[in-house]
């Protein structure tokens, strides 16, 4: 069984400046972060993809948050392996651990796309060279079902700009979590704590393109729908799940991993 690891320490960038945790948005970029580095190992990075004039895309995206998360500058794990291999689907599973407790979980679904035709590539070269590791995060790999929208709670605009871009030139994955939270109620999210979120992306977004943000109640307590249109066409759906947190104290109550430096 085959598991790529890879360990970083929560910067200032990646931490919510109310609690001192790492925000849940920026764990989802340690885990992708982690797969290009997974991949790297294999000879099968994006720069070596470009080489055949193909490149990476997730079309889907689920994580669990079942822990609190980590402080500021302290260590945390991520554990990534390819759990599923099709003739043109690539599922990855994954956990993150601070101090050897798993606090995330999910998995992702992958393709390598043909730069010309915009399809789905058949996934031989991924199969010679990583192994399958059968274990999964979830009982199964299941598609992820957009739930019925209620009541329209908001809706904003983004016009693209330089900073959501990748090194693809489309939009990266940041880009639309941080549009659909811009929806969410402040007051909200202080009292409430993320749980659950599911992605899917539709369609490629790029420099300029305006998007248009709506936020909906669901049938479920605490659960929202946040749907990213371009022209009326949505391009990512995204499904989050939060629950009412205890009141926390803001300041470390015990010593932070922080080394001494000279």
């Amino acid at each position: 069984m085959e598991k790529y690891s890879k360990k970083y320490n929560v910067i200032l960038d990646n931490m919510d400046i109310i609690e001192y945790r790492l925000r849940p948005i920026s764990a989802i970029m340690y885990l992708q972060d982690a797969f290009a580095r997974y991949c790297a190992t294999k000879k099968m990075a994006a720069y070596d993809l470009f080489a055949t004039e193909q490149y990476w895309i997730v079309t889907e995206f689920n994580i669990d948050f079942i822990d609190n998360l980590p402080f500021w500058s302290e260590e945390i794990e991520v554990r990534i392996w390819i759990s599923e291999i099709s003739k043109i689907k690539i599922y990855t599973d994954y956990e993150i651990l601070y101090k050897d407790k798993v606090f995330a979980k999910g998995n992702a679904l992958w393709f390598v796309i043909d730069k010309h035709s915009k399809r789905p590539a058949k996934t031989d070269t991924v199969s010679e060279r990583f192994a399958v590791c059968s274990e999964l995060a979830y009982d199964e790999h299941k598609k992820f079902v957009i739930p019925c929208k209620t009541e329209k709670l908001n809706e904003i605009e983004h016009i693209n700009n330089l900073s959501d871009l990748d090194f693809n030139k489309h939009v990266n994955n940041k880009s639309y979590i941080n549009i659909a939270e811009m929806t969410m109620d402040r007051e909200f999210k202080k009292t409430h704590k993320l749980k659950k979120l599911n992605i899917r992306f539709n369609k490629e977004t790029f420099l300029n393109d305006k998007l248009i943000c709506s936020t909906y109640k669901t049938d479920v307590e605490n659960q929202y729908i946040h749907t990213i249109e371009k022209d009326g066409i949505s391009v990512c759906d995204i499904s989050t799940l939060w629950s009412e947190q205890q009141e926390q104290e803001t300041i470390v109550d015990y010593d932070l991993d922080v080394k001494n430096e000279k």
